[in-house]
């Protein structure tokens, strides 16, 4: 996927962990770039950390109903999983990985 193309997320807030899935946060964000699918997969880079964490995009909810995508300009309330959920905070930005990296 082309750096420029790629869609990228910017956390407004982390609303709070899921405690049905440990993994798991309900943030809300804003599109900054590119246009982000339930189901993608995003790399970004922990405060304080050289290593990326990868979380996948689970859900999108726009007011109060359930979409598939989100574009610039628009925020969302989503949900992310994954590994380095706990890593993620205000202002971080994830950028969505290619399709063929795993």
């Amino acid at each position: 996927m082309d750096e420029i193309d790629a869609a990228k997320l910017q956390v407004y807030s982390v609303e709070g962990r899921v405690t049905a899935q440990p993994a798991a946060a309900v943030c809300l964000v804003r599109a900054v770039g590119g246009v982000a699918r339930a189901g993608q997969k995003f790399d970004f880079l922990p405060a304080g950390s050289g290593d990326a964490s990868r979380v996948t995009l689970d859900w999108i909810l726009r007011y109060e109903r359930q979409v598939d995508l989100l574009d610039p300009p628009h925020g969302a309330k989503v949900q992310l999983s994954g590994v380095g959920i706990d890593a993620l905070a205000k202002g971080v930005i994830i950028t969505a990985v290619a399709n063929g990296e795993s």
